[in-house]
């Protein structure tokens, strides 16, 4: 029954638009988003002067579970933490592009 209520021709009606918003903003991929008025819980802003540097120069954290190094074009899991830092890189020149957290 549920799968022929799905397939109905007949719209649905969505009572609270932002509340859809919000569902598709938290399906866009892993640290491409900041909620909004979020603190920087995971120091990305400590990390910026990364941007433009090799992924060499990239510090060897203490706490590794807080921190993702990962190429741009690397699969990364879906979840957003907003206690960790992700640091992305150029897979083909090496050069860190961003540094976020998520």
């Amino acid at each position: 029954m549920f799968l022929l209520a799905a397939c109905s021709s007949t719209p649905a009606v969505v009572a609270d638009a932002p509340a859809v918003v919000e569902q598709a903003e938290a399906n866009q991929p892993v640290g491409s988003h900041m909620p909004d008025g979020a603190e920087d819980l995971c120091k990305a802003a400590d990390f910026q002067y990364l941007v433009g540097r090799s992924r060499t120069e990239i510090p060897v954290p203490v706490e590794v579970v807080s921190r993702r190094v990962v190429c741009t074009t690397c699969p990364v899991t879906m979840d957003f933490s907003p206690h960790r830092l992700n640091i992305f890189y150029n897979e083909q020149s090496g050069i860190v592009e961003q540094v976020r957290c998520g």
